[in-house]
């Protein structure tokens, strides 16, 4: 074999891969005709595979440079243009990978799991569209959930560009869950979908400068301005974790919270999330402002068993002593003021949640542990299983599967969508 036909081989075999990962649908993935209750809607098919027929096009384009009188070129141009093709081939199997991970997976025992929680990051959203009418620029594709091992939730913004994709934007919102925690009444859930709000509800500068604002002009503290402007995005998402869940998300959010003193009390240069002692003292005082006094009292006097800064901390000094200062106005800055791209609303406003709520709640969890269905919006029914799971008199497993079970019957009833054509 010479040369040339070296070249030829290489470009023959790029050839066979040209469209072989072209585009996914329900029969590709392996779903069945009765794993379609869980699949994602058309609509993140078809953004799915218009996303991978755009690098299918690149890729297309790419391959006909190289075979146009490659013949003539030298051969390190030849290499060089081989290369361009596979990077768009790259592009398209990250893209296809992630695609089919994540609609694959509602075709296992996770499937029922995972659609429950898409009910959940939906209702999200609904809950700010009733309360805020016209505030979401047309129809947004709701987010998606997915299995995947690590210690926590995580969120993969819509649009935003993911190096995993070689900086491909994410066409929608994708939420993680760890293998072990997709029961439903986890709520850092809420937190997870909380970070899509923010996104789209375009408030994520605005947040950030006016933390800033806020924090210098009451410590006169560069320092403090820099910290809790790089935490401003964690502390929405628990801010508006609470007011989705109520008084039971900020219980949830301090149970994950809670680590050995060590952790839970180190300061992270440069890191996004609050120190975490810190943070569930946000917590409380969101609880407090939005009228859940005692239970802010119960989760701190909880909080400062666990913690005692007199034992030893790796705090920065100037954060600590801030604190009792701060954070009243932090919450206040981030839930309670109001933002121009909110059409000069607040946080509260649009993401309400009072004393009815929390009632109908801890009534909801009664009837869980009857094992009767609540008559709760989703969002809402997770708080309800935290405290049916706190009470101790339903087993956990079985609460898991009740609670599963109900928010699949409710997204059905109320999906509004045409089937998922069945490929054969």
């Amino acid at each position: 074999m010479d040369l040339r036909r070296f070249l030829q081989h290489k470009i023959t075999g790029l050839s066979a891969r040209l469209s072989r990962l072209a585009r996914v649908d329900n029969a590709f993935v392996g779903l069945r005709p009765q794993d379609m209750r869980h699949a994602p809607s058309p609509r993140h098919f078809e953004v799915a595979n218009a996303r991978l027929a755009r690098v299918e096009r690149n890729i297309r384009r790419r391959f006909a440079q190289l075979q146009e009188g490659w013949e003539q070129r030298p051969p390190q141009r030849v290499l060089i243009d081989a290369a361009l093709v596979e990077r768009e081939l790259d592009r398209a199997r990250r893209l296809f990978g992630m695609f089919y991970e994540v609609f694959a997976q509602r075709g296992t025992n996770y499937g029922a799991a995972l659609a429950a929680h898409d009910a959940i990051a939906e209702d999200c959203y609904q809950a700010v569209r009733q309360a805020a009418p016209r505030i979401f620029d047309g129809p947004l594709l709701k987010p998606v959930c997915y299995m995947e091992h690590g210690y926590s939730p995580a969120t993969m913004r819509r649009g935003v560009q993911l190096s995993r994709l070689l900086g491909e934007p994410n066409p929608f919102p994708l939420i993680r869950i760890p293998w072990d925690r997709d029961q439903p009444w986890q709520s850092v859930f809420l937190h997870e979908v909380a970070h899509n709000l923010q996104a789209d509800l375009g408030i994520w500068q605005e947040n950030r400068r006016a933390v800033l604002r806020r924090v210098l002009g009451v410590s006169r503290d560069p320092f403090l301005g820099t910290v809790y402007g790089r935490w401003h995005k964690e502390i929405f998402a628990d801010l508006a974790a609470v007011l989705l869940g109520g008084p039971a998300a900020a219980w949830g959010m301090a149970d994950f919270l809670a680590q050995p003193q060590p952790r839970t009390m180190t300061y992270r240069p440069g890191g996004a999330h609050p120190t975490a002692y810190l943070r569930v003292y946000l917590l409380a005082e969101m609880l407090r402002r939005m009228g859940f006094s005692s239970d802010a009292t119960r989760l701190l006097r909880v909080w400062q068993g666990l913690y005692r800064p007199q034992r030893g901390h790796r705090i920065p000094a100037a954060l600590m002593s801030s604190a009792p200062r701060l954070i009243p106005d932090v919450v206040d800055e981030i839930a309670f003021q109001t933002r121009r791209n909110l059409a000069q609303r607040a946080l509260t406003d649009i993401i309400p949640f009072g004393r009815d709520d929390e009632a109908r709640i801890r009534e909801g969890a009664r009837r869980l542990e009857a094992g009767q269905e609540p008559d709760l919006p989703p969002r809402h029914l997770v708080s309800s299983a935290h405290y049916a799971l706190e009470r101790g008199r339903i087993a956990p497993q079985k609460l898991a599967l009740q609670v599963i079970d109900q928010l699949n019957k409710t997204s059905s009833r109320t999906a509004r969508r045409e089937p998922l054509r069945l490929v054969a």
